[in-house]
């Protein structure tokens, strides 16, 4: 819920977590991301409202999503956040949603920074919000996470709903992102990490959807495992 210049929301077993991160990015002056003000009497945290325009409820998603000045923005943010959070050490009791441990050579991603999750106002990128997911993650396979959703490289189905047709731009789009960020790693291995991630996450809609889960009974009845997989399928033929 927001109030003014504040959103409020539950806090979940992995808040305290996540709110160590944020105090970090807050300390090293990271302005791509929400600001811990704490918690109230209804015990609901406090962050700062990331002011500008978001995809919402939008079924073909804002212009702004798909341009490349954005792209290169959000490689831009991701690149910064990379540095940002390079010695982000969390605690051992640290709790993370995604349920992976913490151990050197990984960092804290965001790991849904989508155009569901970013705020955008006047031709510039804000930031992420909505970092429920961060957790432990290697920093080539938050590349590929980043590119799957802004390039983008999901099924074409999806992507085409969403408002992006251009599917021939795709491999230079990826090129664009990736030097963006001053990835120097082979566009094989971000291909092959982004289809591992789908094949994950398919899985996981599948085990947890078929319990009942709130979140991932919804996603199973809309067919995105079915997506994932579609889109598994398609990046078998994209140019590496």
């Amino acid at each position: 819920m927001r109030v003014g210049s504040q959103v409020r929301r539950p806090v979940r077993a992995w808040t305290a977590s996540v709110h160590q991160l944020l105090r970090h990015l807050e300390n090293r002056g990271f302005d791509g991301a929400p600001r811990v003000l704490g918690i109230d009497a209804d015990g609901c945290e406090i962050l700062t409202y990331l002011e500008g325009d978001t995809v919402g409820d939008a079924l073909v998603w804002p212009r702004w999503t798909r341009t490349e000045d954005t792209l290169v923005q959000v490689a831009s943010w991701l690149r910064s956040y990379h540095e940002t959070v390079a010695d982000f050490v969390p605690p051992a009791d640290a709790h993370w949603r995604t349920g992976r441990p913490w151990e050197p050579g990984l960092v804290i991603a965001h790991n849904d920074a989508s155009p569901f999750n970013a705020a955008y106002h006047a031709g510039r990128l804000v930031g992420f919000f909505d970092w429920d997911f961060a957790g432990p993650a290697t920093v080539d396979s938050d590349v590929a996470a980043l590119a799957l959703c802004w390039v983008p490289l999901h099924a074409r189905h999806v992507a085409a709903a969403e408002g992006f047709t251009q599917f021939d731009t795709r491999p230079a789009r990826l090129r664009r992102f990736l030097d963006a960020y001053g990835w120097k790693g082979r566009t094989k291995t971000l291909i092959d990490d982004a289809q591992a991630q789908m094949r994950a996450r398919a899985a996981l809609i599948r085990r947890l959807g078929v319990t009942g889960d709130g979140l991932y009974a919804r996603l199973l009845r809309r067919g995105v495992a079915d997506d994932l997989d579609q889109a598994v399928r398609e990046l078998d033929d994209f140019p590496r």
